[in-house]
């Protein structure tokens, strides 16, 4: 299964970014394989708004089928959920602390956004 985490960095031991929309890089994880594939989401970091939306779009480009962030707003939460793919929020820490606990089972998925549009 591929998971894409929001990161502030590009390794297991980057931090998880709290913010999905305007998330550094995603770090697209299989869970079978343990390959790391990075994406850049620079375009979305200053943006004015949208942020949420775009984000969403290219990590449905991955072929990820869960993501994993501290928070998400409704845009990027209904986009998600469009393509299939669910939700984890309240995430925090480093990633391979949190893949971790994702595959142990700790961490479920979110009914819905957990932010208003726009947060920061």
């Amino acid at each position: 299964m591929k998971i894409a985490l929001t990161s502030m960095g590009e390794g297991l031991d980057a931090q998880v970014d709290p913010r999905f929309g305007r998330a550094k890089v995603f770090l697209v994880i299989d869970t079978e394989t343990e390959a790391i594939e990075v994406v850049d989401n620079t375009q979305n970091l200053e943006a004015a708004q949208g942020a949420g939306i775009q984000a969403a779009q290219i990590v449905a480009e991955t072929g990820a089928e869960v993501v994993i962030t501290g928070h998400c707003g409704p845009n990027a939460f209904r986009t998600l959920t469009a393509a299939g793919i669910k939700l984890v929020v309240g995430a925090e820490g480093k990633i391979g602390e949190v893949v971790a606990k994702f595959k142990s089972g700790e961490l479920k998925p979110a009914e819905g956004a957990d932010v208003e549009g726009h947060w920061i």
